[in-house]
């Protein structure tokens, strides 16, 4: 979050920078300087904004990106936060950042498919995710084929849905990926399946998933939401 972000989240809620200094047990002074810029916006005092204000999640801090060892829970809880139908059950979690949600995700060794499938609706319903962090962290972890799948993946929710300037946005990012596109054949988040898993989805996945050398069989046609 920034100063910007900061004040227009106090202004859409109708507070002054004396109440909400005081709100915050901040000055006055210290408030209008992180609002101006002058000062950083801390990530702990970021997180505070986030719980009284209505603030976007695409606002929460993005910091240095840490490969961590996620469960299944961490994943429903966090797309459930973000409004994932899916796991609506759990929107009275913590928002987290969706790049950082989308980043781990595909960073997982394996997934619960049904986490899988909740990947591409971020970019859907999130398009103004810090594209490059995510780009860059993608690349730096050789994450970048299953980044640029699951984005291939919300174009084509996005052309169902009729939105041609997201699909255009989106295929402009899949196009970044395209020169650092690797050679080494991964899955789509399923390390654990067997060798006859593997062989049987060579021959059967989709044209997509084989340019971006994935075995994966997922489509757009198994996303429930697509057609919401």
């Amino acid at each position: 979050m920034d100063g910007s972000e900061l004040k227009d989240a106090r202004v859409g809620a109708a507070w002054t920078q004396h109440d909400a200094a005081h709100r915050f047990g901040v000055t006055q002074a210290y408030l209008s300087m992180m609002e101006r810029g002058t000062r950083p916006v801390p990530a702990e005092f970021a997180a505070r904004v986030m719980d009284v204000f209505e603030v976007p999640a695409t606002a929460v801090p993005l910091g240095v990106y840490l490969r961590r060892k996620r469960g299944e829970s961490f994943f429903k809880q966090a797309l459930g936060a973000l409004g994932y139908p899916g796991f609506a059950y759990l929107r009275g979690s913590t928002k987290l950042n969706p790049a950082q949600v989308l980043m781990e995700a595909l960073d997982a060794e394996d997934l619960d498919s049904r986490v899988t499938e909740a990947l591409p609706w971020l970019a859907v319903a999130y398009s103004k995710l810090d594209w490059n962090w995510l780009l860059m962290h993608a690349k730096v972890h050789d994450r970048q084929n299953r980044l640029a799948f699951v984005l291939t993946l919300s174009s084509e929710v996005a052309v169902g849905k009729g939105d041609a300037r997201l699909e255009k946005s989106l295929s402009q990012h899949v196009g970044m990926l395209e020169r650092s596109r690797l050679c080494a054949e991964d899955t789509l988040c399923k390390e654990s399946m067997t060798q006859a898993e593997r062989r049987w989805l060579k021959t059967h996945r989709s044209k997509k998933a084989r340019y971006w050398n994935l075995l994966t069989d997922l489509a757009v046609e198994h996303l429930q939401y697509a057609s919401l």
